[in-house]
C-alpha cells in the first residue's frame, strides 16, 4: 500500500512517500500534524505527537530527500543537505533516526524554510 503525505511550509508544498515501518505507521495515524520548523544546517525538524522506539533500521547517515523520525526528541526530520554533524556532503542526523520515507520533489526547495515557520503534515489527497 502506497501512503503519501503532503508537507506544506508557506508557499512550498511537496509530497513524500512513507515506507512500511512501525514508526511510519505511528506517524501516519497521528496525521495531520502542525509544528514550528527548527533549522539545523540543511535539515528541518520539529516535535510531533508520535512515540516510537528506535528501530533496527535506524541510522545516522541519511540521503538527501529522506524524511525520518528522531525518537529522543519525538521529532519529524527532513534532510536536504549537510548538517552540523556531517562528515562529508551527505546529511547526518545528530543521533540515529528511523527512516520514514523520501520526498518526491526537489529537496533543495526546503533551503528557503526559516526557523519558526509553520509546517503542516497531512495525508496527500
Amino acid at each position: 500500500m502506497s501512503r503519501k503525505i503532503q508537507i506544506t511550509v508557506g508557499n512550498l508544498s511537496m509530497e513524500a512517500e512513507l515506507k512500511e515501518s512501525e514508526s511510519a505507521n505511528a506517524f501516519w495515524e497521528a496525521l495531520p500534524i502542525r509544528g514550528a520548523a527548527n533549522v539545523w544546517g540543511e535539515e528541518i525538524y520539529f516535535q510531533v505527537p508520535v512515540d516510537a522506539p528506535l528501530e533496527d533500521s535506524a541510522r545516522e547517515e541519511m540521503e538527501v530527500g529522506e524524511i525520518a523520525y528522531w525518537p529522543p526528541g519525538s521529532a519529524f526530520c527532513i534532510f536536504f543537505g549537510r548538517t552540523p554533524a556531517s562528515v562529508d556532503e551527505a546529511p547526518r542526523a545528530a543521533s540515529p533516526v528511523n527512516p520514514l520515507g523520501k520526498v518526491a520533489g526537489d529537496p533543495k526547495d526546503f533551503l528557503n524554510v526559516r526557523s519558526g515557520e509553520e509546517v503542516l503534515l497531512e495525508r496527500a489527497p
